[in-house]
């Protein structure tokens, strides 16, 4: 069966040997391809001298390097691993096992840690919060949503959109899981402190901030009628709120004083009957791009009982 292990990186050539030679030694007959994403430092070389296959990325960002890779890579099993060594290789067996015996199409290796300097509070906050929200909105299957080191059938790699650009990958391909429900599993993983000399790409407010903003925007495509329910019902209300004294005045009186409010309150109104026209229209065509999503996942066959068995 082949194995390739992903590895995008950008400036890493303190970290990327010593990622190398781990993936080396745990899964010895996968090749490891090592994805370069505009360094300016030695990466390059250091991926070359540590017996990686080297390819390169210009546009800059997480996303478009997974979206590269996914596109030329061609193999039956996939571990996508962050380049910074703060995941442990001695992992990857035991992930590609689950893959292949339970015929899985994702495994995320969880972060276990004891303080690590790597996964610093404010990170370890954002993912708890960024993860609870995807748990709420669609399912709560996985517990480390955020976790770049990830297993994958050829299944899932070659039927996933690869729409992002940035760190908000691991978001898209928590959500198009959980949405497909395609069999996934999580196992737990050491996670460590970066080598002395590598700094994080991750901007914690900022890549938070875009992570969340993917959700909201994967929420209105994947379920269209519940996100606009939401604002039907806002609008709906504030209508009401509004409205309600001025038809109190109405009955009472048989007069409408408040002209002004209460054609605010019937534009409420009526905005709040347009977003639930568009929530039902919406999610029509949202069934029909998961059927379409669903059958182009279909089409690639699934890990067989022979490679389960090799």
């Amino acid at each position: 069966m082949r194995v390739a292990v992903l590895i995008p990186c950008r400036d890493e050539v303190v970290a990327i040997p010593s990622v190398v030679a781990g993936f080396r030694a745990a899964l010895p007959g996968a090749t490891i391809y090592v994805y370069d994403n505009n360094s300016t430092d030695g990466t390059v070389a250091a991926a070359r001298a540590a017996g990686a296959t080297v390819r390169f990325e210009t546009l800059r960002g997480k996303g478009n390097v997974v979206r590269r890779m996914f596109a030329d890579i061609e193999a039956d099993a996939y571990i996508l691993v962050d380049g910074d060594d703060t995941y442990d290789p001695v992992a990857a067996p035991e992930m590609l096992r689950l893959l292949i015996d339970q015929q899985l199409d994702m495994v995320v290796a969880s972060r276990v840690t004891a303080g690590s300097a790597a996964y610093r509070p404010g990170h370890r906050t954002g993912n708890y919060l960024l993860t609870w929200i995807v748990r709420t909105l669609f399912s709560d299957r996985v517990s480390d949503m955020l976790s770049g080191y990830r297993a994958f059938s050829r299944r899932f790699v070659k039927s996933f959109p690869a729409l992002s650009t940035g760190f908000e990958t691991e978001t898209e391909f928590t959500i198009h899981a959980l949405d497909l429900a395609i069999p996934v599993a999580e196992m737990p993983s050491r996670y460590k402190d970066r080598p002395a000399g590598s700094e994080s790409k991750l901007r914690t407010s900022v890549d938070g901030l875009r992570i969340l903003r993917t959700i909201m925007l994967l929420m209105k495509e994947v379920h269209p009628l519940q996100f606009f329910f939401a604002g039907t019902l806002l609008l709906g209300l504030l209508s009401l709120a509004i409205g309600a004294p001025v038809v109190t005045t109405f009955l009472k009186t048989g007069l409408v004083p408040r002209l002004p409010t209460a054609l605010l309150a019937t534009a409420l109104m009526g905005l709040a009957a347009l977003s639930a026209t568009c929530g039902l229209i919406l999610d029509s065509v949202a069934r029909g791009r998961k059927e379409q999503k669903r059958m182009a996942y279909l089409a690639i066959p699934a890990i067989g009982a022979d490679q389960r068995s090799s």
